[in-house]
């Protein structure tokens, strides 16, 4: 009789237990998915919004509405309905994306077919989650204009503070009268890590074409094994950007084009004054007013160029090119900075100026060194035969080679 007295206690312990998890399985995902909206627009490129949103302890819903800061080329809406579970919750929707100034949907206005859906998974616990979307195959022709992709795949997943993504292309073709270009594979690695509201961040991506081809009469380029590296970081004094370039092969002809790589870094971007500009820009979308670009860029203009008050530099770490067709090489490195003194007299909305276009050159100093320069170049250059490197020098804008000025090349 006393264990029999004991099950229906047990069991309304046990239900309580279970509807408690359950009820903060929903709300850890509920908090889980605003802080991740909140800190991707942190970074200060897109806006992120949601719409029809229910909350539930067994399930939820709603709509996510991601859109550019500015302007009106692309939208995309995720559905999403999730189911909670006490250690997990699955999600799954489908992906609605917009395109141009009318808004019109891919799927629905140009293609005839369904939007994509996406599924995944939110691990309570470990607060990770897990999700993929499947891109299926779509043909669009709009006149001599035709688009054949053949889908992809596309996968995603992390935790607050650190993301990743991965896609996956398969080949696709872009017809235009006569003219084509072909594509693919193509592969797509980024990892994204920041703090709150995305004060310091890092984000590493690795792009990646096994071939890219381009047909018009009289013409006729294929690529292989393009390959592009980013790590872009910023922490508390700059914004710092780390990129590479690696070109397999560029045929012509079924010679070799161009092979070789690039290294390039761009710092000494001022962190805070980057802040102050993005939280600006954010602040001029929100008052949902059409300014031409001149008009923003001047309201923008003191924390812009408080963005240079470091002396920005372009670091050209490697250059190591070739090209066995025309008999080329270019080997070398060198370094370009900007001038901020007297910012006040600069202005970025007037850069479509020839005159203010010429005082923001005049910022320019660096030097550049063209190891082992051919023979050809230092005749058309003007040099003896015999130059074995060329000091390529930027002096305020103007461009000396050897210490000579740098003649005309086209007349």
């Amino acid at each position: 009789m006393r264990k029999e007295r004991l099950i229906v206690p047990v069991v309304v312990a046990l239900a309580v237990v279970w509807a408690v998890a359950q009820y903060l399985a929903s709300l850890l995902f509920e908090r889980e998915l605003v802080r991740a909206l909140v800190d991707l627009e942190a970074r200060g490129e897109m806006v992120m919004e949601r719409s029809e949103v229910e909350r539930g302890w067994l399930s939820s819903s709603g709509v996510v509405h991601i859109s550019p800061v500015l302007g009106d080329g692309w939208r995309l809406e995720l559905s999403y309905a999730a189911r909670h579970g006490v250690f997990s919750t699955r999600i799954e929707g489908d992906a609605h994306p917009y395109a141009g100034t009318r808004q019109l949907r891919l799927f629905g206005d140009w293609l005839p077919s369904s939007p994509p859906r996406w599924h995944a998974r939110y691990q309570t616990l470990g607060r990770t989650l897990e999700g993929s979307i499947q891109l299926a195959p779509f043909l669009i022709s709009q006149g001599p204009r035709e688009l054949d992709f053949r889908g992809g795949q596309l996968s995603f997943g992390g935790q607050q503070g650190d993301w990743r993504l991965r896609a996956r292309l398969q080949p696709w073709r872009l017809t235009d009268g006569v003219a084509t270009l072909d594509s693919g594979p193509v592969s797509l690695e980024s990892r994204y890590a920041y703090t709150a509201g995305a004060h310091h961040f890092t984000q590493l991506d690795l792009l990646r074409i096994d071939q890219l081809a381009w047909q018009q009469p009289g013409l006729e380029l294929e690529a292989h094994e393009l390959l592009y590296r980013s790590r872009m970081q910023l922490d508390d004094s700059e914004l710092r950007v780390d990129s590479e370039l690696t070109l397999g092969e560029v045929l012509a002809a079924e010679q070799v084009l161009l092979s070789g790589r690039v290294a390039m870094e761009v710092s000494r971007i001022n962190a805070d004054a980057l802040r102050e500009a993005l939280a600006g820009l954010r602040r001029e979308a929100a008052q949902a007013r059409e300014l031409a670009p001149r008009e923003l860029l001047a309201r923008l203009e003191p924390e812009l160029l408080a963005t240079l008050i470091d002396s920005p530099r372009l670091d050209l770490t490697e250059v190591n090119l070739e090209s066995p067709m025309l008999g080329l090489a270019v080997r070398g490195d060198g370094s370009l900075f900007f001038d901020p003194r007297r910012l006040d007299e600069l202005s970025p909305a007037r850069l479509d100026d020839e005159a203010e276009r010429a005082r923001w050159l005049a910022r320019l100093d660096g030097d550049f060194t063209w190891r082992e320069v051919p023979a050809v170049i230092s005749l058309w250059l003007g040099l003896p035969l015999g130059t074995q490197d060329l000091e390529i020098d930027v002096i305020r804008g103007e461009v000396r080679v050897n210490g000579r000025p740098m003649p005309p090349l086209w007349q």
